[in-house]
């Protein structure tokens, strides 16, 4: 077991998705872990996950994390302040400055409040969907403040550390305007375009391949949550939209005349832009490397995949990322796989050697 950081006890409030994530991880470290939930069930499935115990009444928590959805964390903050006023209480809702706004104007202590938000998490929620890695290798913001000494919200730091993210620190207005960004207007756009898919016709749908599901995974997200989060960040992520509406605009004027002087040079240069921006997002462990991709052909039969990964670790190469394309109807799908540049030749090699087909 590996050892851990905090000493613990932590309390989680909340045992859905991301509490139980964060339970379980820090069970596995070896920390004693409290389970609050409104729902008894959900503290009676996160136990049976070994994810931690009930609460009792002579709980001392050393670090308290409030995962409950947005438009009471601020008010589970204020009470978990007052009831464990040695305890210091972080929260992971994904919009900060509100929270804090809020409960200073409830008069709580938070000189012992740090906003959190771990950017992880799954379309599914409920804490049959945590995992313990969930979070290994994802940015978590900390929100700090001027309220809060360094040496108390160290204990957040450490459970950042234990868990395998990455500790990212800004401000709770830096921080909710990066996730509009990221995180928001993504869900927005992503939305919008599933809604096309309403009235679309079934031989329409058919045709759908990777592209389109990329671009519509997340619209398969919880309402209910997604409405608490845009309306707590709308200042945020209005002013993106209103960006991209124009941006959106400029599309549709060029593509009314597309053989219009300049209408093809406007297309093309905004196609190019979306070139520039995504190659300036982080890629693995959050460096700017690029990778270079060797898509596989894998035919539809059991274990084929298992074996493809087991070759590759085989032949001595790192697998820095994976994505899988098969449509529905073929009998062959697509592995890209992702590896350092100066890797892809020797792969591509090693691969066909050992029967592999590559595309391109």
């Amino acid at each position: 077991m590996v050892e851990s950081r905090l000493t613990g006890p932590v309390r989680v409030v909340g045992a859905g998705l991301l509490g139980t994530s964060v339970a379980l991880g820090l069970r596995s470290r070896g920390v004693e872990v409290i389970l609050a939930d409104a729902s008894p069930t959900h503290v009676a499935i996160a136990g049976d996950l070994g994810a931690g115990r009930a609460e009792q009444p002579d709980d001392r928590p050393q670090l308290i994390v409030v995962a409950v959805p947005p438009d009471v964390t601020a008010r589970v903050v204020a009470a978990e302040l007052a009831a464990f006023p040695e305890a210091i209480v972080t929260d992971v809702a994904s919009v900060k400055a509100g929270i804090l706004a809020e409960l200073r104007e409830q008069g709580a202590d938070v000189s012992r409040y740090v906003g959190s938000h771990p950017l992880a998490g799954r379309e599914r929620g409920g804490p049959l969907a945590a995992r313990a890695d969930l979070f290994a290798g994802r940015p978590w913001v900390v929100a700090a403040h001027d309220d809060i000494s360094y040496q108390r919200a160290a204990a957040i730091d450490d459970l950042i550390l234990d868990l395998g993210a990455t500790l990212v620190e800004m401000t709770p207005a830096e921080h909710d305007r990066g996730v509009a960004l990221i995180s928001h207007v993504p869900q927005v756009v992503s939305t919008i375009m599933a809604r096309r898919f309403i009235d679309a016709p079934n031989a329409a749908l058919g045709l759908a391949g990777q592209g389109v599901r990329d671009v519509t995974r997340i619209a398969a997200s919880d309402p209910d949550l997604w409405v608490q989060i845009l309306g707590a960040n709308a200042t945020s992520v209005r002013d993106i939209l209103v960006d991209y509406r124009a941006d959106l605009d400029r599309f549709i004027d060029a593509l009314a005349d597309p053989a219009a002087p300049g209408a093809r040079r406007r297309v093309a240069e905004e196609l190019a832009g979306g070139n520039t921006g995504v190659e300036r997002l982080p890629g693995k462990h959050g460096t700017d490397k690029r990778f270079t991709t060797v898509v596989v052909m894998v035919e539809d039969r059991p274990a084929q995949l298992a074996r493809l990964l087991a070759e590759i670790g085989e032949i001595g190469v790192n697998l820095e990322d994976l994505r899988l394309e098969h449509s529905p109807g073929r009998q062959v799908g697509l592995a890209e796989v992702a590896v350092l540049p100066e890797a892809a030749d020797r792969l591509t090699t090693e691969l066909a050697a050992r029967g592999w087909r590559i595309a391109g």
